[in-house]
């Protein structure tokens, strides 16, 4: 802090121990969008780095943004705006989402250009996001009906189109390709499961096998209670005991077995699972047990 009023002008005794309660450090970042200009707003995302419990009603000093060649693409200032809320009196706290991190909408101006070229030599590759053969191949059909022979597969990932020299037609050239209508092929069937937070989440693409499924719950029940033991009234000799009395219960739930048809769609897993009683939980030991059968007609992907 004292390096940074000093910076300003502000310059302080040596030693000097500053005793600030609204001063935060913080990390600032912010994505270059491609094809930045300098005088370009970006937005800005502000997130504390030491102890600070609030971002809530800060501002953010004029802060220099450097890319990873160390040379300084945007500078950043402006009030942080926080989405969460809270509050705090007599020891007890509440807090709806964090407030340790905000942004500032357009709080940032681009200072340099990151030199971008619109493909090289008389080639674009257009790139797509997941690798599908049948897209490719519509893609390439599509172009072809526009620009015959123009594009070509690389494989089913890259189209490689033939494309003119010249920047602004080659601009222009990207633009009738842009307005082409494409359908993409249909997704394939992927099961993504969270582990840490329970999340499951399948596509339409999710189908089954014929396949039984049994759920069932073992409870083990374990109850202490401390039971005190003191001598008698007239002993001589002996000293209180606490000692602990343990309880344990073991119950059993009545089993539920689920025929699952062949070639059920999402919504009847869904309402087949909830109908024998599985939690979210259970749904992540069921998923792999289906797969593991070869009753999963899908990708499970666990994150």
């Amino acid at each position: 802090v004292i390096n940074m009023l000093g910076q300003l002008g502000v310059n302080l005794p040596p030693g000097t121990n500053l005793q600030l309660r609204n001063v935060a450090a913080v990390m600032v970042t912010a994505t270059m969008p491609a094809f930045a200009k300098p005088g370009q707003h970006i937005d800005i995302t502000v997130s504390s780095m030491g102890n600070a419990k609030s971002l809530r009603g800060g501002t953010l000093l004029l802060t220099p943004l450097k890319g990873a060649d160390n040379q300084v693409y945007a500078m950043a200032q402006g009030n942080i705006l926080v989405g969460g809320i809270g509050a705090a009196a007599g020891g007890s706290s509440v807090q709806v989402n964090h407030l340790s991190v905000g942004r500032i909408t357009s709080g940032g101006i681009v200072e340099r250009e990151i030199p971008t070229t619109v493909g090289q030599g008389d080639f674009i590759n257009l790139e797509l996001n997941t690798t599908d053969f049948t897209t490719v191949n519509r893609i390439v059909d599509a172009i072809n009906g526009l620009y015959p022979t123009a594009a070509s597969a690389v494989d089913g990932r890259v189209v490689q189109v033939k494309a003119p020299v010249d920047n602004s037609q080659r601009i222009m050239f990207i633009s009738q390709i842009e307005s082409l209508d494409v359908k993409p092929a249909k997704a394939s069937a992927k099961v993504i499961v969270n582990s840490r937070t329970g999340s499951v989440v399948m596509n339409q693409a999710v189908t089954l096998e014929s396949s039984a499924v049994a759920h069932g719950n073992l409870s083990i029940i374990i109850n202490t209670e401390p039971v005190i033991s003191q001598p008698g009234p007239f002993a001589q000799r002996g000293e209180t005991v606490v000692t602990q009395r343990s309880q344990v219960e073991i119950r059993t739930d009545e089993g539920n077995l689920m025929l699952l048809p062949n070639g059920a769609d999402l919504g009847e897993v869904v309402k087949a699972l909830t109908a024998i009683g599985a939690t979210t939980q259970d749904l992540l030991s069921i998923l792999q047990a289906l797969k593991a059968a070869g009753s999963l007609r899908a990708d499970l992907e666990i994150i």
